[in-house]
């Protein structure tokens, strides 16, 4: 077996993590300095969150004579407001893209930024002809490039010195050692930039500042529509755009690279002289370098037909849930049941390992074990190359190529979506790998879905988190959802059931080979027939008889006490144009797990470009594109300018859209673009979908603006120090910007207050003023409720002293605690999404009697409480005090007597709480480690300025904290 595909055996010296900056967004990568047999590579991962087996960088910047970076200077301000905790660089090597990140200013980033310099250092060394440190700066061009238009007062031009790293450290301009200057002027002179770049202050306006320091905000759970005709789609063709008086350049196969932005080409002097902001400048600077092949590429997609041919290969998709065993006989009566080889295998498992500590995302010793089996078992008439493998808890997906066809795969991605509980758990979800075969994207999905037969709405559920929340951030293109993709193939354990209740009757059908019978009760075959699920994906026929549930090692129907009802529990799902279903059936002969594998092979054309037909396209779209754009200018027509979104809640999604149409003579790209001071184009809560795209002349668009309200931003929106209100600025390239008014009204809510705000609050949120939270006083409506909350009072006749804990938490934990000790799977279930939302209104607006909502939502409304919380139950001061003294029981008994007063409380109320559901865990199955796990990661959360650096050791200590408490006498 053949090493995996794109995988090198390279010496990993250092790594750091940042943020790429583009059109507006900012994206996670990962920064990896690489040596191999003596050469330097920097390695860009897009999206290092993902839990990947052997991520390969989806980048690769070889470290050369040609390799340069620029630190942005940031503009000088007259008031010095705050200290920038970031710095921004700008990465160009040879034949790659250009790449401007964001990385924290710390010592690991200064020591990564060193360890470049160093390797830069070596490589020109080896050189026999020494270089001359000279900047390079772009010659001052010819007006050709109209001025961007202005937006607000104008302003003096502001500027910044940068020079590019080349080697060498001396600077001509400030005639100072290294040693004789501080760290931070050390750094500036290591990377050759003048002096008068290290007395500019490094200062961000406080206006609009959670655009720029809030995290990402979480994505609503609403699945995403098809693809609507006109809206922004990765090219076809696999090619860069040359300059339109070049030839047309050879289809490549490597990933797609924009064309990096020429030091000698033109630009107008107007854009020096700008007063628009240095972010401003770079947004535009950006756009208009890669504007020409971003056209190219998208006018060849539109033609594609014109020059690429269909050709079949055969794909094998195979899923098998496992049921946490390990390999114990060989795979080939399962992988090799065709005389033929396949092109591709896509192989998906579930339930890998049921362990508790892969339950939280520890590594796994079986995935090797099963990786390693498959290996074995491949067709023996091809051989093959592994093209990617992901894994989630117990969801892994691993995608095999041809040898013969490697050098044809582009594009690779792999991404993870848990749907469990709080959405984040990884027991239940989705794995998806994706890439591009000579001309056709392919999206392959692994997924899990909720168990229990009751339970067909959750595994919906689930279906439209994994289609709303799985996203693939390639370096050179949007971000692109499942459903962007030529095919899509959809695989796993289901877990759809029959709607039969008696498994005697079940296996009767089954016995007198009634299968289409049993069909018409399959629970996913009456979702999709209701469009509820899986609305456009097709199957093929079911011809074999239902694939669980089996005693283990063998082939009897379940013989529990829960005598299981058999059903079609696994299966393989398909979208796209020329696929053919070949065969789909099970591998009976396999008897490790209580289910039975089932595999598909398919046909799939792929599209292939003729050379000669491209070249022929890409010369007359060149030629229309030089007349076009020596004629005319873009312009847009927008249906709506004002958008109001009334009674705004947490955690609820508010989606309006309005139509863009393109009314001038030529192709125009436009993009939501930051505003002046700004980093994002858009508030936390707010979002543009899509928020870039490309519309040929008399096209129509359709652009959504949605309102989610999420844990990032509902404590600035509860305390009145946000507003429902924000300008886009929608910038159409080589024309004028837009400009786009959202207002509402926020309803507030008890989550995302803080603890001692709600202590003071004897009323629902909504009935207080948000000015008046702290100096409350009873009222009549209050007297009502006294005798049954007086026992939350400090004492009798002080109507004026807060809670003890806050109501919120007593009603939803004293929910649990009467009517959860027994549930099974408490904790680790997630819960409806609409009780959630019942329940988060019912707590905002009463207090209630009884809580609505099954007992899982309840739960989890707990834990969104506790993570929503503006300063965590175990304070951000205390946090390294925390983990310090997590080894010593009375040390933590101590510090926790430190925290404040509702603090203090809430913490003693929750330990007591967990320490009575664990005397119910063989009912609940919840053990000391998964609740200490689980609640240390909510209670005992690091100061945000700490969060990128946490570390494994750093969550162990955090869990042991947790668990002596829980371990403890009730007396504790």
């Amino acid at each position: 077996m053949d090493s995996s595909l794109g995988v090198c055996e390279e010496k990993c010296l250092a790594t750091v993590r940042g943020h790429e900056l583009r059109a507006g967004q900012r994206e996670p990568r990962l920064l990896s300095l690489l040596e191999r047999s003596g050469q330097f590579t920097l390695g860009v991962l897009a999206n290092p969150e993902a839990v990947v087996s052997s991520p390969v960088p989806q980048l690769s910047i070889p470290i050369t004579g040609h390799f340069q970076i620029v630190r942005e200077a940031e503009e000088a301000l007259l008031i010095d407001i705050s200290i920038s905790t970031t710095l921004r660089i700008r990465i160009r090597g040879e034949r790659t893209p250009e790449l401007l990140l964001e990385l924290q200013d710390d010592e690991r980033t200064r020591t990564f930024l060193q360890q470049v310099k160093k390797a830069k250092q070596q490589v020109e060394g080896r050189s026999s002809l020494p270089r001359k440190m000279e900047p390079v700066v772009p010659a001052p061009l010819k007006p050709s490039v109209p001025a961007p238009p202005q937006r607000g007062a104008s302003k003096p031009p502001v500027t910044a010195s940068k020079n590019l790293l080349q080697g060498s450290t001396n600077n001509s301009n400030t005639g100072k050692s290294l040693n004789s200057v501080d760290p931070a002027v050390s750094l500036v002179t290591d990377f050759g930039f003048e002096e008068n770049f290290s007395h500019a202050l490094k200062v961000e306006e406080k206006k609009n500042q959670q655009n720029r320091i809030v995290a990402q905000r979480e994505p609503p759970p609403v699945p995403p529509l098809p693809p609507r005709k006109g809206s922004y789609t990765p090219p076809a063709a696999p090619v860069a755009g040359p300059p339109p008086k070049d030839r047309p350049p050879p289809m490549q196969i490597g990933t797609p690279i924009r064309q990096e932005y020429s030091h000698s080409s033109e630009r107008s002097s107007s854009w020096s002289d700008s007063p628009t902001t240095h972010s401003m400048r770079q947004a535009m600077l950006s756009s208009q370098s890669g504007l020409r092949e971003g056209l190219l590429k998208y006018r060849l997609g539109k033609k594609e037909k014109e020059f690429v041919d269909i050709h079949n290969f055969r794909f094998f998709a195979g899923t098998w849930n496992v049921n946490g065993q390990s390999p114990d006989s060989s795979l080939s009566t399962w992988l090799c049941c065709d005389p033929d080889p396949p092109d591709m295998y896509s192989l998906g498992f579930q339930e890998l390992d049921l362990s508790t500590e892969a339950f939280f995302y520890m590594d796994s010793s079986k995935e090797q074990l099963w990786v390693d089996a498959v290996e074995r078992s491949l067709h023996p008439k091809a051989k093959y190359k592994r093209v990617r493998i992901i894994r989630l808890v117990g969801m892994m997906l691993v995608v095999f190529v041809k040898k013969e066809h490697k050098n044809n795969i582009r594009d690779v991605s792999a991404e993870s979506v848990g749907t469990g509980l709080m959405n984040k758990m990884g027991n239940k979800g989705g794995v998806a790998v994706r890439f591009v075969f000579h001309n056709t994207s392919f999206c392959i999905v692994n997924s899990h879905l909720a168990a229990h037969v009751e339970d067909f709405e959750r595994r919906n559920q689930d279906y439209k988190d994994i289609c709303a929340r799985m996203s693939f951030h390639l370096m050179e293109h949007p971000s692109l959802s499942i459903v962007k993709h030529d095919v899509v193939i959809w695989l796993g354990d289901l877990n759809y059931r029959l709607c039969l209740y008696d498994a005697a009757e079940v296996k009767r059908l089954i016995a007198d080979n009634e299968l289409r019978r049993l069909q018409e009760y399959d629970q996913l075959n009456i979702q999709r027939q209701t469009k509820r699920a899986f609305t456009d994906f097709m199957e093929g026929e079911i011809t074999f008889i239902p694939t669980y549930k089996y005693d283990a090692k063998s082939d009897r129907w379940d013989s529990s006490g829960k005598c299981r009802v058999p059903a079609w529990c696994d299966r393989v799902l398909w979208r796209g144009s020329n696929v053919k279903q070949l065969h789909y059936r099970s591998h009976m002969e396999l008897q490790t797990s209580d289910h039975k594998p089932v595999s598909a092979l398919f046909s799939i054309g792929v599209k292939m470009v003729n050379e000669q037909r491209y070249k022929k396209v890409f010369e007359e779209i060149v030629r229309d594109m030089d007349r076009m754009e020596n004629d005319f200018l873009p312009s847009l027509a927008l249906t709506r300018r004002e958008f109001t979104f009334e009674n705004v809640k947490f955690r609820q999604l508010q989606r309006q859209s309005f139509l863009i149409t393109n009314d001038g003579q030529v192709p125009c790209t436009f993009a939501f673009i930051p505003k002046l001071t700004d980093s994002q184009y858009c508030k936390p809560w707010l979002r543009a979908d899509p928020s870039e795209g490309l519309l040929d002349p008399n096209e129509t668009m359709e652009i959504a603006l949605e309102v989610y309200v999420s844990k990032d931003s509902v404590t600035l929106l509860n305390s009145g120090e946000d507003k429902i209100e924000d300008i886009l600025v929608l910038h159409l390239d080589r024309g004028k910007d837009y400009f786009i008014t959202v207002s509402g009204n926020y309803l507030p809510s008890c989550f995302g207050t803080s603890l001692d705000t709600l202590c003071h609050m004897k009323k629902p949120i909504r009935e207080i003023p948000i000015t008046k939270l702290i100096d409350l006083g009873e009222d009549s409506y209050m007297e009502k409720e006294k005798s049954r909350m007086s026992f939350l009072l400090e004492s009798t006749n002080t109507e004026d002293k807060p809670l003890k804990i806050p109501k919120e938490i007593w009603l939803l934990v004293n929910h649990l605690f009467t009517k959860a000790c027994q549930q099974e799977e408490l904790f680790q279930t997630p819960g409806l999404q609409d009780e959630l939302q019942c329940i988060i209104d019912c707590l905002d607006t009463s207090i209630p009697d009884f809580i609505p909502g099954c007992n899982h939502s309840v739960a989890e409304a707990l834990l969104i409480f506790l993570e929503a919380l503006p300063e965590p139950v175990v304070c951000y001061e205390l946090y390294q005090r925390c983990l310090e003294c997590s080894h010593d029981s009375r040390l933590c008994k101590q510090l926790i007597s430190q925290l404040p007063r509702a603090h203090r409380n809430v913490f003693r109320y929750l330990m007591a709480f967990l320490r009575e559901l664990l005397k119910y865990s063989i009912d609940n199955n919840l053990t000391a480690n998964l609740l200490a796990t689980l609640f240390a990661s909510l209670l005992i959360r690091p100061p945000p300025n700490l969060t990128g650096r946490q570390t494994s050791n750093d969550r162990q200590r955090a869990n042991d904290f947790i668990l002596g408490f829980l371990m403890g006498s009730d007396e504790d």
